[in-house]
């Protein structure tokens, strides 16, 4: 059975470490687009702590998810970039990575799965990995190989194997696990695929 996963915006290490591991997934664009989710945010390690990028979306009370659109009245993606930077322009793959970020972000997609099924192709060709990824094409409540809701802000996922990285505001905060896998990139760069196999 081929594993069902979220959709997600930058998603967390723990998400990507296990649907990486995979040769072929789903992820799911067939439901009703809940709220308060990593579908459309994530989190990152900044000089003040830990803080949350979401990105605003266009919907209704029943819009699928494949339907939801990003709202660019206000120009989060330049302020998510600016903050990425603010974040990270001092660790050590910084400068090897933001160009093809900044590229994804500046594209202006009108659909959030489009979006984020860019920055996980993204993600995924860092890590050099084969793992094919296809859409829904129906909801299925009930589904064997489910990661839908495993991956959530609402209920934290164990990181007990998650030993601790560096992270660029060390000498001042407790490392923090299980943020964006851009926090596990841009620090750990090409080490981030055993880091990856070492929590899974």
């Amino acid at each position: 059975m081929t594993p069902l996963f979220s959709t997600a915006y930058l998603p967390p290490i723990a998400y990507v470490a296990s649907l990486s591991t995979h040769r072929e997934v789903l992820i799911e664009v067939m439901e009703t687009f809940p709220k308060q989710t990593y579908r459309n945010r994530t989190e990152i390690m900044t000089a003040g702590g830990v803080r949350t990028l979401s990105v605003p979306v266009v919907r209704n009370n029943h819009s699928r998810t494949e339907e939801v659109g990003i709202d660019y009245k206000e120009r989060w993606n330049i302020i998510h970039l600016r903050t990425i930077a603010a974040a990270y322009s001092a660790s050590p793959y910084y400068l090897y990575y933001k160009d093809e970020l900044e590229e994804i972000l500046m594209q202006r997609y009108e659909r959030l799965v489009d979006l984020n099924d860019a920055l996980l192709q993204w993600i995924l060709r860092t890590l050099k990995s084969d793992c094919q990824v296809h859409h829904t094409q129906e909801f299925v409540k009930e589904y064997p190989d489910d990661y839908r809701d495993t991956f959530s802000p609402k209920h934290p996922y164990p990181t007990d194997s998650h030993k601790p990285y560096y992270q660029v505001f060390a000498d001042r905060l407790p490392f923090t696990p299980n943020l964006s896998f851009l926090d596990l990139l841009m620090n750990l760069g090409p080490e981030s695929k055993d880091y990856l196999k070492s929590i899974t």
